[in-house]
This record gives C-alpha cells, sequence and structure tokens, in this order.
C-alpha cells in the first residue's frame, strides 16, 4: 500500500510552490485588512519572508533553479511585473496630473536621482573597495524607487489615508517614472566601465540610451494609450465590448507594452508608464473603473509571487567572502545598507525642499525622502547590467559563466544590489508600522487611539487643511478626502 501510494504522489518543488504560493496568498488575503490596517504591514516584506522561509535556505521546497529557471526568465518576470505596475500608476494618477505637477516629479527625477546615483557609488567605492565604474553600475540599479514596493505603502490602507494626496501622488508619479530614467544612469556606468573615449561615450549614451530608448520609449507608450483610449470609448459607446473584456483590456494594453518595449528595444519601463498616462489622461478610464480594485488584484497575485520568488533566489552564499569577491562580507553589506538607506534620498529631498511645490513642511520633505523604496525594478536593472556585462547586448546568459573577462563585476552587483533590495523590502515595508507605533506613544495617553497604533487623523508635521492635502479630482480613489487636524 505504501508502495502503490508513493508511486502517486508527485512532491516535486513545482508543484510544492504552488502549494506554497496560494496558502500565502490565501491567509493573506483571508487577513488582509487585520494585516494592513492593524499590523501596518505590506505583502512585500511578508512575501519574501515566506520565500525565504520556504526557498533553499529554509526547508527547501520553494526551488526555481531545480524547476530550470534561469537569469533570462527572472529578467522577464521583472520585466512584467514593474511594467504591469507603473502601467497601473500612470492609470491611478489623476487626469492630466503631469500638466500640473511636472516640476514637483522633474526635481525628484532629475537632482535627486542624479544625486542619489552619485552618492550611492561613492558609499559602494568606499565600503567594499570596488572600481568606480562598478560602483557607477550599482547604484543606478539602486537609484530608482520601486513603484511595488511603493504602491504596497501608499494605496488602500488606513496609514496611506493619513498622508496628504498631494504627496502619494507625487511620489506614485516618482515612482512610475524613475524604474524608466534609471536606465541613462545604470548605460553611463556601463560605457565608463567599457573604457570608451569621452566623446564616444557621450554620443553613444545620448543617441542609444537618451533619444532611443527614453525619449522614443516615452512618445511611443503615450501615443499607444491615447490611441487605445479612443478606441476603447468608441467600443464601448457602440457595445462592442462586454465589461468582461472591458476590465481585461486594462492588462492587454499593459502586456503589449512590454511586447512593443522590448521588441524595439525601448526603455519597456517608459513605454508602459507613457501608455498608462496616455490611456487615462483625460480620467475617463479611471472612473469607469474605480470600483473593480483591479490594481489591487494584480499587486496580491503578480508582485507578492514576485517577492517570494526574489526572497527563494536571494544568494545567501554570495553575501560571504569568496575567492573572486573577497572583499565582500556580511559586516561590509550591513554598513553599506545603514549609509544608503540614511543618505540615499533623505538629506537632497530635504535640501531641495523649498523648490518642490508639493512639498510643503520639512516634515514632507523627511517622509518623502526616507519612502523612496528598491525593489523588483532594482532586480530586473541588476540582471540586465550583468547582460551587458557578459553579452553586450540586454540578454543575459543562462547563468553567470565560469571565465569571463568581467568575471569580478558580474559576481559582484549582483550579490551587492540583493542584499541592498532584500533590506529595502524590509526596512521601507516595515517603516509603517514602526511610524504607527511611534506616532502612537508620543501622544498624551488621553490622545491615543483605543488599539494600538490605530490613529486614523493626518500625520503631524504635514499639511493637511485647507485643501492642501488634495491633488486633484477626477481620479480613481477620490473618495479618500484630504484629512483635517484638529
Amino acid at each position: 500500500m505504501g508502495s502503490w501510494l508513493s508511486k502517486q504522489l508527485e512532491p516535486t518543488s513545482a508543484h510544492f510552490t504552488y502549494l506554497v504560493l496560494s496558502i500565502f496568498l490565501l491567509i493573506y488575503a483571508f487577513f488582509s485588512d487585520f494585516i494592513r490596517n492593524r499590523l501596518h504591514l505590506s505583502e512585500p516584506p511578508l512575501a519574501t519572508l515566506v520565500g525565504i522561509l520556504f526557498g533553499p535556505l529554509g526547508l527547501g521546497l520553494v526551488d526555481p533553479e531545480s524547476w530550470g529557471w534561469q537569469d533570462t526568465v527572472t529578467q522577464e518576470a521583472a520585466r512584467v511585473v514593474v511594467s504591469l505596475q507603473v502601467f497601473s500608476v500612470g492609470v491611478e494618477l489623476p487626469k492630466a496630473y503631469f500638466s500640473r505637477h511636472w516640476r514637483s516629479v522633474g526635481m525628484l527625477l532629475v537632482p535627486v536621482m542624479t544625486y542619489s546615483w552619485l552618492v550611492t557609488a561613492g558609499f559602494v567605492y568606499a565600503v567594499l573597495g570596488t572600481d568606480w565604474p562598478t560602483a557607477l553600475i550599482i547604484s543606478a540599479c539602486l537609484a530608482p524607487t520601486d513603484p511595488v514596493l511603493a504602491a504596497a505603502v501608499l494605496q488602500g490602507s488606513r496609514f496611506s489615508a493619513r498622508v496628504p494626496r498631494r504627496l502619494r501622488h507625487m511620489l506614485s508619479a516618482e515612482s512610475g517614472c524613475n524604474d524608466g530614467t534609471s536606465f541613462p544612469f545604470l548605460y553611463a556606468g556601463l560605457l565608463i566601465f567599457m573604457g570608451k573615449s569621452t566623446k564616444s561615450i557621450i554620443g553613444t549614451w545620448f543617441l542609444s540610451t537618451i533619444l532611443w530608448k527614453c525619449t522614443l520609449g516615452l512618445a511611443v507608450g503615450l501615443i499607444l494609450g491615447h490611441f487605445a483610449n479612443r478606441t476603447l470609448r468608441i467600443a464601448e459607446r457602440k457595445d462592442w465590448i462586454d465589461p468582461a473584456s472591458f476590465l481585461v483590456f486594462y492588462i492587454l494594453l499593459a502586456l503589449l507594452t512590454v511586447g512593443i518595449g522590448s521588441t524595439l528595444g525601448l526603455d519597456d519601463f517608459l513605454v508602459a508608464f507613457g501608455a498608462g498616462t496616455g490611456f487615462a489622461w483625460d480620467g475617463w478610464f479611471a472612473n469607469k473603473t474605480k470600483e473593480t480594485h483591479l490594481p489591487n488584484i494584480l499587486d496580491l497575485l503578480l508582485n507578492s509571487s514576485m517577492f517570494v520568488y526574489f526572497g527563494a533566489i536571494t544568494p545567501w552564499q554570495m553575501f560571504m567572502p569568496r575567492d573572486i569577491t573577497p572583499f565582500i562580507n556580511p559586516w561590509k553589506l550591513v554598513g553599506l545598507l545603514v549609509l544608503i538607506i540614511l543618505f540615499r534620498r533623505i538629506p537632497i529631498v530635504v535640501l531641495l525642499k523649498p523648490l518642490i511645490p508639493d512639498i510643503r513642511t520639512y516634515r514632507e520633505a523627511l517622509f518623502c525622502g526616507h519612502f523612496g523604496p528598491m525593489g523588483v525594478g532594482g532586480l530586473f536593472l541588476v540582471i540586465e547590467a550583468r547582460a551587458q556585462l557578459e553579452t553586450g547586448e540586454s540578454v543575459p546568459l543562462p547563468h553567470p559563466p565560469e571565465h569571463h573577462p568581467n568575471k569580478v563585476q558580474i559576481e559582484t552587483v549582483w550579490p551587492v544590489v540583493c542584499f541592498i533590495l532584500l533590506g529595502s523590502t524590509f526596512i521601507h515595508g516595515c517603516s509603517v508600522a514602526g511610524i504607527s507605533l511611534a506616532g502612537h506613544y508620543m501622544r498624551n495617553k488621553e490622545e491615543r487611539a483605543p488599539l494600538l497604533a490605530a490613529e486614523d487623523e493626518g500625520l503631524d508635521g504635514m499639511v493637511h487643511e485647507g485643501g492642501g492635502g488634495e491633488s486633484e479630482p477626477s481620479v480613481s480613489g477620490d473618495e479618500d478626502v484630504g484629512l483635517s487636524k484638529p
């Protein structure tokens, strides 16, 4: 009987993954309101923890490498997840948002990102002792804020309602743009590493990266989004499309941007964000679908699955000193993480506060400086960097080569970026709980909410009253009006 039963069972790693992932998502869905609004935790750190516990480091039930998954699969999975998220950000923003808030977002994308890139590179160079081009490549992977982690903090929770919508929209817009705008920083580091002349570097960088990848990518996305908006309006007005297909159109359009961007060698994320922005520029689609919570469904299914995967593939053994990378060790990586969390964004955002119209107080500047999480976008960028170092193209080898002129750089960028992404996932993912607990205990006893960290007033030191908390109307989620403080 036992022999017969053993022949019927098929406990492969892939099958265990289906079990672990579905059980985790079911449990999270069942307690989602309690987890998000009482414990103030979001999906990414929990999903990553599940991946670690059930991955090769833990129980060994979730082992993507045993399925034959390779770097190319990691790259494409990250590409799809981030593209869908930045598309969603573009759709969820208020109508014609950038026509009124371009200055605030522009300040975060240009001076803040440039500072983040250079300062992070300086920390990598000083702490790990890498060469300067390698430090620039690593810092480019860490310069953008992650739309997946940002969405987990800025949308759909009790805490997010305590933050002025003005700031939430600005940070969401930044997270939607800067995964795409990180490509110029990444390719600048790669071109410098290749040792070409200054004239050749500038020419190649401007033509291939700025004009082709970024400018054309954004233009294609905006045109595609506007065209899709018009055609969907016609189909809906003439009753050519049923309600289910109306919702599916959203996902299919996002996937189309991935196909167009990747096939043409454009900046996938700017294509996707441009398409989402163009598609919802007039607010029509957002108002049509605001009761469906479609972005939240995508967050739960795709984004959480991606973080489970990230937890399972984290290269723990590469965090220790090895012959090829003796300068990497856990203490150096922890020190680097602390420096990056403290100084990557906060100082420059606080310094530029007078020049960013949507940031009204220095407490708001501190908040915006801190909430610059690094996540799945960085995972895609580091695979892109490894591919360029391995093959000179955007398609990576299945696994890092045993012998290669750039072996040290290839074996350095992956563990360093993964460690910082891992730390950011937990630190930024748990920051809401820390801020809520600190705010609770900083109040007088008679002013505290009956339940621990259950306050729902606007956060202290931020402008909520007199319209300062709003961004503008005609956006999905209008109902959470700006909160007022007594």
